[in-house]
């Protein structure tokens, strides 16, 4: 499995309308052939968003990242953030059964 992280850190203004456009994402997201997981949590009291998304591979996340849907997101994005912090894991345990 394929992990990635992301941590926004999103301008107190754009707080509520970033999270109506991160839900949003994710639903779509949840629908891509090779996304097993796609969550999103939140730190009010910070203004930060954290994703935790799991897919089959590296390819799988790839296709992620040129879907329409993500494109539409990433531009919604602009301006709205102070930080955002990207990270990429293989999982090691649980081993997946072939």
């Amino acid at each position: 499995m394929y992990v990635v992280t992301v941590t926004f850190d999103v301008k107190g203004a754009f707080y509520d309308a970033f999270l109506r456009l991160v839900k949003k994402n994710a639903s779509l997201s949840k629908e891509e052939t090779g996304c097993r997981q796609f969550d999103v949590c939140t730190d009010n009291a910070n203004n930060q968003v954290f994703l935790y998304e799991k897919y089959d591979s590296r390819q799988a996340f790839e296709h992620h990242l040129v879907t329409a849907h993500f494109f539409s997101f990433e531009q919604a994005c602009i301006g709205k953030l102070d930080n955002k912090k990207v990270q990429c894991f293989e999982e090691i345990w649980p081993l997946q059964e072939e």
